[in-house]
């Protein structure tokens, strides 16, 4: 599979880890948005949030939002944050592999989208 953040999972393409488990990996993004803005991924290979919907990957899913408090917590976004999703070319996800942008470490613009 030719998917850049698989690579990235497997250590082929160097990231900044910040949180990693047995379902999940989280890395700074290389084009930051906010003073945090960290890529929240699935291990396992999804597409988009289309893919979600049942069985094991509805169960990645939940083990993303399940990391994404504790990641806030080590990150000091005790003040808040903000996840955000893009499906497909209209939402303009550049990677096609399942990520949410954690974003935080500032008052985020209300109209700020990834």
């Amino acid at each position: 599979m030719d998917c850049l953040f698989c690579k990235i999972i497997k250590g082929e393409i160097p990231s900044k880890c910040v949180y990693e488990d047995e379902k999940v990996y989280a890395f700074h993004d290389i084009n930051p948005q906010a003073p945090v803005h960290v890529l929240v991924i699935p291990k396992r290979h999804l597409g988009s949030a289309d893919e979600v919907c049942e069985g094991e990957n509805a169960a990645a899913v939940s083990a993303v939002f399940c990391a994404i408090p504790k990641i806030a917590e080590k990150l000091e976004l005790g003040d808040g944050y903000r996840v955000i999703t893009n499906v497909g070319e209209n939402g303009c996800q550049s990677v096609k592999h399942l990520h949410f942008h954690l974003l935080g470490g500032a008052k985020l613009p209300e109209n700020m989208g990834i």
